[in-house]
């Protein structure tokens, strides 16, 4: 198959309107929080996924994506194929993954894990030993994450994309995370408080691979609750205690490393 002229460009002086050249738009997602604009594009046969930004934050997202891509690679991470400057900004090209994101919140429309029928909640529906599965690849995915010397930031479940047909997870826009350990130089960082650590919050503090820990253990906590107020746990008082020790606030009460927690919890299961 002849490669599509997409993966040769380097600059175009508008995205949509070169992509609508190119290839067939087929989605668009234009209201998301973080400014960006990105597009389903069929182009030489395939589906790609393309992720757009204008705005100094959005653009600096997105080279912060280049970078981690640069650093990590794994089978449950979708893999960077290409980027591309614009006039007035920075896009990226990704292979379009079958699945569902399981938390998809935009500026206009929030909520929804427990509304019958959403993607949390049909994940969260299904047998334990399909749930475990997609655990297993969160966590060995950022086992290559510490081992690149990166930490999570905006880790929650707008980046985890669930194939209910194959049954297999995979993480996506992980554009905020960076290399650690470091000090916050602001108020907070950005990311869900529902699987964020304490000291995400406070100006000074330190994050590093214990704060990755953290918001790991909120994932494993909320993704294997049958309800989305935390009181329908699903799994054994083990694998809770794991949680509570990876969760605990002091950073020096959780496990030093995502490889600690990863032994922890396989013990549990």
């Amino acid at each position: 198959m002849t490669a599509h002229p997409i993966f040769n460009v380097t600059h175009v002086p508008a995205l949509e309107p070169y992509l609508a050249r190119t290839g067939s738009i087929f989605r668009t997602f234009a209201d998301q929080d973080s400014g960006c604009i990105s597009y389903g594009l069929m182009a030489a046969g395939q589906r790609w996924f393309v992720k757009g930004a204008s705005t100094p934050d959005g653009v600096s997202s997105l080279r912060r994506a280049i970078s981690v891509h640069e650093a990590v690679a794994h089978p449950a991470i979708v893999p960077l194929s290409h980027s591309f400057r614009t006039d007035d900004g920075l896009a990226l090209v990704y292979p379009w993954m079958a699945g569902e994101v399981l938390y998809h919140p935009t500026r206009s429309r929030h909520g929804g894990r427990a509304a019958p029928g959403s993607p949390m909640a049909r994940f969260r529906q299904l047998p334990l030993p399909q749930v475990h599965a997609a655990l297993d690849l969160l966590l060995g995915a950022h086992l290559a994450v510490e081992q690149a010397g990166l930490v999570a930031v905006d880790l929650y479940d707008g980046c985890m994309l669930y194939d209910f047909n194959d049954h297999r997870m995979t993480l996506c826009d992980l554009d905020e995370y960076r290399p650690g350990p470091f000090t916050l130089e602001t108020d907070r960082l950005p990311g869900s408080s529902r699987y964020m650590a304490p000291e995400e919050f406070v100006r000074g503090s330190v994050i590093d691979t214990r704060t990755t820990v953290f918001n790991l253990g909120r994932a494993l906590r909320l993704l294997l609750d049958a309800g989305d107020e935390e009181q329908q746990w699903r799994g054994t008082p083990s694998q809770l205690a794991a949680i509570k020790k990876a969760t605990a606030a002091a950073p020096e009460h959780r496990f030093h490393s995502v490889h600690s927690l990863v032994n922890a919890w396989h013990a549990a299961t």
